[in-house]
């Protein structure tokens, strides 16, 4: 039984994301995902959108992912630790170090191979920045025929 471990914040699924999960599934024969607490998320990305417990409950109901759990703020190697993975798989944008967390592994006992994950190509919407700027531009094109709207009914 080959144990894959994936992680990330998880704010706004989107389709990058499931290609992700579906390609780290395919390199084992289960696969847990880390959903990045929100403290971690803050440090590392953004402030989360949705806290961790509402991630927590969208990436574990996803079909690829047969167990997902809150990670750990202060040691992300206490989480392999405790998943004991065979693999882990690295998104294609992850800041971390293949080589790295391979022989921080190593030092703490654990023989885990890091794979990084492909992007995911098939949409133009597969970054949370990027839905979050779509989002921003339709709200403020909407505001804007509004106000149009309300100078209109003026006239």
């Amino acid at each position: 039984m080959v144990r894959v471990m994936a992680s990330g914040v998880f704010d706004i699924l989107h389709p990058g994301h499931i290609f992700f999960l579906e390609e780290a599934k395919k390199l084992g024969d289960e696969l847990i995902v880390v959903v990045a607490r929100d403290t971690t998320a803050k440090k590392l990305k953004h402030q989360p959108i949705m806290n961790e417990e509402v991630r927590l409950r969208m990436v574990s109901s996803l079909k690829p992912v047969d167990r997902a759990i809150l990670g750990h703020e202060d040691d992300i190697f206490r989480t392999v630790e405790e998943v004991k993975p065979d693999i882990i798989a690295l998104g294609y944008d992850q800041v971390f170090d293949e080589k790295y967390i391979e022989e921080e592994c190593k030092k703490r006992g654990m023989n885990v191979k890091v794979v990084r994950i492909s992007k995911y190509s098939g949409s133009d919407l597969n970054g949370t920045r990027k839905i979050i700027g779509k989002i921003i531009a339709a709200y403020s094109f909407q505001k804007e025929i509004e106000k149009q709207e309300k100078e209109v009914v003026k006239k």
